[in-house]
């Protein structure tokens, strides 16, 4: 017998993440629309991609939405389109959260801007805004939020801070499909009445909440006139055929996955609701002592769980021995931007600022992700639950 194959009584493999649920959920609705694209014969930027940009805008509570070819090209797209508009300049910093994927980190690299690393809160593991302060200097011109896990940051607080700073702020909200403050159609009334970001960069990679088949992303916005710079940029410079006035790049959103997204948006806030039953779940019944949980908001509307991560000292132990038990988990991240090898260097080069982050590389030795998703069964939460609760 294969050494990592185990077998227990009444116990059932657990994915980590499971895509069933979008056959079982959209059926043949979703094979109809992608038919309907690939029969139309037109790919790029047609009717399907700006049906999905504007269906999206109208569920994000804004003005604008911009399909671009992922995640990362979001956020650099949004960031280039600010310094084309003169809000910022090359060289400028940007504070990010330290706890993030790389693409956060990236994406500012890209831009020409220098990411300032700001450690987390150590109990929510987003921005903590109260390291603001003293990550400034007369050359931080703005804030990159990310809403990490699927759990928005205190976005009242940063934009209080980037007020009185004269600072943009910005939302990596990769994570973050359908988290607010309100309920659709007033999605957002609230954080906007608190102050908002200048642009938030969505990823549609295929196991967001809201996910493509493929790779793609947006950057959602209520400034039409950076709207339309993204666009430019995202489609070599040009907004007529054949002529370039900007140095862009090639980032659109294809119509096949516009087709796929436009398919699955009216189910999100189905799909969260069952993301935020299993979190309920967890974060009542998990008992174990050696493992840490994240705090659930006071808002549950704020947080759409796309990874549930616990924290645990032993933490490869708990990963082989829930594998034992058929649950695959993953981590979220084992190496935080400022060690990677892609970085070295980087802060003497005047590329890359932080002071020590402790708390982000202690989240890094401790975290865990355990299974989540609106595809689980009662039966798989449990059997998550009940070994988490037998290691010892």
């Amino acid at each position: 017998m294969c050494d990592d194959i185990f077998y227990f009584v009444g116990m059932e493999q657990v994915p980590f993440y499971s895509l069933d649920y979008v056959g079982r959920d959209l059926g043949p609705a979703l094979e109809s629309s992608v038919m309907e694209a690939v029969r139309s014969n037109w790919y790029i930027r047609g009717s399907r991609c700006q049906a999905f940009e504007k269906a999206f805008a109208n569920y994000c509570g804004a003005k604008e939405a911009v399909g671009v070819g992922n995640g990362l090209d979001a956020i650099a797209l949004m960031l280039r389109a600010s310094i084309l508009l003169g809000r910022l300049s090359e060289g400028d910093e940007v504070i990010v959260p330290a706890n993030t994927f790389i693409a956060t980190v990236l994406a500012v690299r890209a831009a020409g801007l220098v990411p300032v690393l700001v450690e987390p809160n150590p109990d929510t593991c987003v921005l903590d805004a109260s390291r603001l302060e003293e990550a400034c200097t007369a050359r931080t011109k703005a804030i990159l939020v990310v809403h990490l896990y699927g759990r928005l940051a205190n976005m009242a607080a940063i934009c209080e801070f980037a007020n009185a700073h004269g600072l943009l702020v910005f939302e990596d909200s990769a994570q973050a499909h359908g988290a607010a403050y309100e309920c659709h159609p007033e999605r957002n009334a609230e954080r906007k009445a608190e102050g908002s970001s200048a642009a938030a960069a969505y990823s549609f990679y295929p196991t967001k909440n809201l996910g493509a088949l493929g790779d793609g992303g947006a950057v959602v916005t209520d400034d039409a006139e950076l709207a339309r710079m993204v666009r430019m940029l995202g489609n070599y410079g040009s907004e007529q055929k054949y002529v370039s006035p900007l140095a862009g790049v090639n980032s659109r959103l294809d119509e096949i996955q516009a087709a796929v997204l436009l398919a699955k948006l009216p189910h999100l806030d189905s799909w969260n609701a069952r993301r935020r039953e299993i979190a309920s779940r967890y974060c009542t019944e998990i008992r174990n002592p050696l493992v840490r949980l994240t705090p659930v908001p006071a808002n549950p509307k704020s947080h759409v769980w796309h990874v549930f991560p616990v924290f645990c000292r032993r933490r490869d132990e708990l990963q082989a021995f829930l594998k034992e038990r058929g649950i695959e988990t993953l981590v979220h991240y084992p190496v935080p931007p400022h060690l990677q090898q892609a970085f070295a260097g980087a802060v003497s080069r005047g590329e890359l600022r932080h002071d020590a982050l402790p708390v982000t590389e202690e989240l890094a030795r401790t975290e865990l992700s355990i299974p989540m998703g609106p595809g689980m069964s009662d039966g798989q939460v449990a059997q998550v639950i009940e070994s988490i609760n037998a290691f010892v």
